[in-house]
């Protein structure tokens, strides 16, 4: 059966996997050409992912590679305003999911912006008051399992069983937002590269499909990440082919959402999996 999700008073398909394009108002991303801090450049890579595919741009004003460094709240929201003002004026159909984990900056997205989806790397763990918030809001939210802060997640990856802990980790911040009152809809996001070593990104990578228990949408998201660079001994910047290849396998096992800097390459690679899938389909 097609997953879907209610944005907008409508149902959003999942029949055919989608890509999500990732706009960094940051200065400090670690993949630099993915950063935009003036209004033409977010204008351009906004527009440029729009017409290479995307079906979402993710907003984010802070940086949350390994070790990276504590933005304010205030500097937050400022950067995410000013983006989110210019893609509202000039894509005003486009759907938008902000990348934070404060419940200030979700609550202004969606109150001033109204922004679609609430994508919160920390599954509630890094502002109390997060998963109250959302639950007010009720946009759909992305769900992602990590541990401890952007600063301190490389050394906290010591599981009993990888794939049971995320399993539990996810059961139990659904129930806890069911019980708050959330009735939106919610997106699993593993988490590749947060609190994970390259092992165990690649283990859960290959135990994808364990998570359609759920019944949830899948976000997956390994755009030119450390678990590729590790294995060729490429850097973020050559990192495409590798980025590709993760992909592919992870629409293979069903991945729903791409969420990627390079759309274009992306896309293709959905068209390409969502040809064998209707072949399969059709028989």
């Amino acid at each position: 059966m097609a997953k879907n999700i209610v944005l907008r008073g409508n149902f959003f398909d999942f029949s055919e996997p989608i890509a999500m394009a990732i706009i960094n108002i940051t200065p400090n991303s670690f993949f630099a050409e993915s950063r935009c801090n003036e209004e033409k450049a977010i204008v351009e890579h906004a527009e440029k992912a729009i017409s290479d595919g995307a079906k979402i741009l993710d907003i984010g004003g802070y940086s949350t590679r390994p070790n990276a460094d504590f933005v304010s709240e205030d500097e937050e929201k400022q950067r995410v305003s000013y983006a989110l003002n210019i893609i509202r004026k000039k894509f005003p159909d486009v759907i938008i999911s902000v990348d934070t984990f404060r419940a200030k900056v979700a609550e202004m997205a969606v109150n001033q912006y109204d922004a679609d989806i609430i994508n919160d790397i920390s599954g509630g763990m890094l502002d109390e008051k997060m998963f109250e918030t959302v639950a007010k809001i009720n946009r759909p939210y992305i769900l992602m399992h990590t541990r401890g802060t952007p600063q301190e997640m490389q050394n906290l990856t010591d599981y009993d069983d990888l794939v049971a802990d995320i399993l539990k980790y996810f059961a139990e911040k659904i129930e806890k937002l069911r019980n708050l009152g959330f009735t939106s809809d919610i997106i699993l996001d593993l988490g590749f590269g947060f609190a994970k070593t390259t092992e165990q990104n690649y283990l859960l990578m290959r135990n994808i499909k364990a998570f359609e228990c759920f019944n949830a949408p899948m976000l997956v998201g390994v755009s030119r990440k450390s678990m590729i660079n590790n294995v060729l001994g490429t850097t973020p910047a050559t990192a495409l082919n590798g980025t590709t290849v993760l992909n592919t396998f992870a629409l293979l096992n069903g991945a729903d959402i791409l969420r990627i800097h390079d759309v274009k390459e992306a896309v293709e690679a959905i068209k390409i999996i969502s040809k064998f899938n209707f072949l399969s389909n059709a028989k």
